[in-house]
């Protein structure tokens, strides 16, 4: 019945704007948003300015539409799906909502994930690697029930807690496509010639290419493949600028039935990275947090009154804004040795002075952090925040002597073992002259434990492949992703298991991402006690189980110190047109969990008149 209401509300608020009442059509069963802050008024266009063509992508991350997805405290609640329930943390059932369409008006049922499993995820030249690594638990591929038109069930014969976390994210996994258009370009539904045809005309290689170029749906830069997201894309790459209109079937709807996104159409303007402050200070944009950073506040605050503008402060939600990893896998057997050894590891950090990081380039606003997780995280507890921290130059000293390094060139530069001197470069990607500016204080810091640095920036992926290599003996970059976690969310940053993410272990991490074949297993005791764990939160049944799990590994991997975190809780401005209602005052600004925007759901923000 409340249902029932709902749509008579929402249709009737569409006949009272004079407008038809297919043109919007929710599911049967829609989302009802009960705490949406204040009701809004359909209409209007939100401007944001982007760098990048391939930033369209951002219409997926800050639409947010997921099957399960977060909410603002992180807690997960059926979002696309109706319904869903997990039965000893292996047995997924999802229920779809009746009635709910593609934006192109075509059904959204269970054969939309019948055809990407079999003939996506399953098929060979499609997916050489196979189905994503969070479906697939120790080499046990899900065994995939249709029960009906709007429902699916999926079952390992072990634990799988990856599932669930990874459709919510920011850049999620995709285990549905829509089949009704895809089908036309996949060789097992269509007539070779004409499949050679529509490869020809895309100038493609194949029809595998041919395929992926039409169906990324995070890519968002396909205007004919239909979407579930608040607004769909119009114009078709290369451009200048974007336009989204509303879904007019998008499944989510306010308490008194009027169907979301308030927001008719979302405009991205392409321009210069460089430019977004000064266009932003100009009132060029309604929405805008990309592009902009902390040094920008004051020049956006001065530029309220012309703009039209409110400038509001996000903490970013990082372990830490930047970090400085020593690479326990370098090369040089000499700097191998001192950076395995925990006494040298806590020396550099004890002789960071955070708080003159946080004073000059945070207006001491900022927090000292060592790269872990923050006190907004559930698990958060003193011990874990604060070890390795301090700022305690004789300690670090007596440490450095401790180990060995007692001899000193007359500069006051501590030698090697082999009589070479403690000295290096810090290598960075070259992307961001706030890592540059920290690196000059660091360099007078550790200039006082006889520690001598210097910097170069490299290309990224050049970058990388020094890393790996174990050439790259230090490197800064930025924290550990998501610094605020639940008991549920995969602890995998805190234990070698990526070669890409964690320069401080790189060949550590590729030995556990390729099973052995390539890389090197952990040297030291307590990584490998970090892997045991991680293991076992993937197999733990019970929340209490993982919670458990979490605490001893938080413990571990604090307390050694592995990389140098420096500051977090930055702020990060987010611009905001003063008409525009709906967008938290206080918020965390971050990638994943959080995408950024996408958690506060930018469907519900709406603009009053002045």
């Amino acid at each position: 019945m409340r249902t029932g209401r709902l749509l008579a509300g929402a249709l009737g608020a569409l006949l009272a704007l004079g407008l038809q009442a297919a043109v919007a059509a929710p599911p049967d069963e829609p989302l009802v948003l009960e705490d949406i802050p204040e009701i809004g008024v359909p209409g209007g266009r939100l401007r944001m300015l982007v760098n990048r063509t391939k930033d369209t992508r951002l219409l997926y991350v800050y639409g947010h539409a997921r099957l399960v997805n977060y909410a603002p405290d992180l807690s997960m609640f059926a979002d696309i799906l109706k319904d869903y329930t997990v039965e000893d943390g292996r047995i997924f059932t999802f229920y779809l909502r009746s009635g709910h369409r593609w934006s192109d008006g075509a059904p959204f049922t269970t054969e939309d994930f019948r055809f990407w499993w079999e003939d996506v995820a399953l098929n060979e030249e499609l997916s050489p690697t196979g189905p994503p690594i969070q479906m697939v638990i120790d080499g046990e591929l899900p065994k995939v029930e249709i029960l009906g038109p709007l429902t699916i069930r999926y079952s390992w014969s072990k634990p799988n807690p990856f599932f669930l976390p990874r459709i919510a994210a920011a850049s999620p996994i995709f285990i549905y496509a829509p089949a009704h258009y895809l089908k036309q370009f996949h060789r097992k539904y269509v007539d070779p010639e004409r499949l050679a045809e529509l490869v020809a005309e895309d100038n493609a290689r194949d029809w595998v290419q041919l395929f992926l170029r039409r169906g990324r749906m995070n890519k968002f830069n396909n205007p004919d493949l239909p979407t579930l997201q608040p607004w769909m894309l119009t114009t078709r790459p290369p451009a200048e600028r974007f336009i989204a209109v509303r879904n007019p079937y998008f499944h989510r709807v306010d308490e008194r039935g009027q169907q979301l996104p308030y927001i008719d159409e979302v405009i991205l303007e392409v321009v210069d990275k460089k430019l977004i402050p000064i266009k932003t200070g100009a009132g060029e944009t309604d929405l805008q947090a990309r592009g902009l950073a902390f040094r920008d506040y004051t020049f956006l605050k001065e530029s309220e009154p012309r703009s039209g503008l409110r400038t509001l402060l996000w903490r970013e939600a990082r372990g830490a804004r930047y970090a400085l990893y020593p690479n326990l896998n370098a090369a040089d057997p000499v700097w191998q040795k001192l950076f395995r050894d925990r006494r040298f590891r806590l020396a550099l950090s004890l002789s960071v002075d955070r708080d003159a990081i946080n004073q000059y380039f945070y207006f001491g606003l900022a927090t000292p952090a060592n790269n872990t997780i923050l006190p907004d995280s559930p698990l958060y507890r003193p011990e874990i925040g604060e070890a390795c921290l301090g700022y305690d130059i004789a300690k670090a000293n007596a440490l450095l002597d401790e180990i060995g390094l007692t001899e000193r060139r007359a500069d006051g530069t501590r030698l090697l073992p082999d009589g070479r001197p403690l000295e290096l470069v810090v290598e960075t990607a070259g992307e961001s002259v706030e890592q540059t500016d920290i690196l000059e204080l660091l360099r007078d810091d550790w200039a006082k434990i006889g520690f001598r640095i210097h910097t170069k920036p490299s290309e990224r992926e050049v970058l990388r492949n020094r890393i790996f290599s174990g050439e790259a003996l230090m490197t800064i970059w930025f924290g550990i992703e998501n610094g605020v976690p639940t008991a549920d969310m995969s602890p995998h940053e805190f234990a070698p298991t990526s070669q890409y993410d964690q320069p401080q272990w790189p060949k550590w991490g590729q030995y556990y991402e390729t099973k052995g074949k390539a890389g090197e297993p952990p040297a030291l005791p307590e990584a490998r006690r970090l892997l045991e764990l991680f293991d076992g939160w993937r197999l733990a049944r019970s929340r209490d189980e993982r919670r458990r799990i979490w605490d001893e590994m938080l413990t571990l991997y604090a307390s050694q110190c592995y990389t140098i975190g420096l500051v977090a809780n930055v702020l990060q401005p987010v611009a905001a047109r003063r008409t525009l209602r709906n967008i938290p005052e206080k918020a965390v600004y971050n990638w994943e969990p959080h995408a950024q925007l996408g958690v506060y759901r930018p469907d519900t923000f709406f603009f009053v008149t002045e």
